[in-house]
């Protein structure tokens, strides 16, 4: 089970909405969804999280560039909307690395025939090729409230403890 909301800092606090991911495709998508969710170029947090597996962060400040927060990425990458968030850049890998080299494998002729599922996108990194850990910006909180080894820590109910920090649980309990 998903659950994923945008909270707005705002002059008056923290503001909260649910949001649908449906319509969104890439991280420049869920960029723009946050950025509509302010009037002016104020902090907006996007906050994901799959039950018991696996919550993410992105920070948008202005037209600033997002910063991203991943608590497990391989667990992320099994996913649709932890895909989203699981840019090259946050991997380490150079954009179009999505794979071994082909010519460091040892290819002897028999692979031709073997049937192999196809898992359908091809693009999208798969759990073997991220690390089973935290990846991204640890510190996006840390002005905030939360320290970038208190984020580290956090496991189930990651996101009632970010909004406790940031005062903002009663308005993300809300759109809960």
């Amino acid at each position: 089970m998903y659950f994923a909301a945008l909270l707005a800092r705002t002059e008056d606090g923290w503001e909260a909405s649910d949001t649908e991911l449906d319509d969104v495709e890439t991280l420049s998508d869920l960029a723009d969804l946050a950025r509509e969710a302010s009037d002016q170029d104020d902090t907006v947090l996007v906050l994901i999280e799959q039950e018991e597996t696996w919550f993410g962060v992105v920070r948008i400040d202005g037209e600033d560039d997002p910063r991203i927060y991943v608590s497990d990425a391989a667990a992320a990458a099994r996913s649709s909307y932890g895909e989203i968030l699981l840019t090259d850049e946050l991997l380490g890998r150079e954009p179009g690395d999505d794979g071994p080299d082909l010519d460091a494998l040892d290819l002897d002729g028999t692979e031709d025939g073997e049937d192999e599922e196809d898992d359908g996108d091809e693009d999208a990194p798969s759990a073997e090729s991220v690390p089973h850990s935290p990846v991204g910006d640890a510190g996006i909180l840390d002005d905030l409230g939360v320290s970038a080894k208190e984020l580290r820590s956090l496991d189930e109910d990651a996101l009632s403890a970010i909004a406790e920090a940031l005062g903002a649980s009663e308005v993300l309990e809300t759109v809960r």
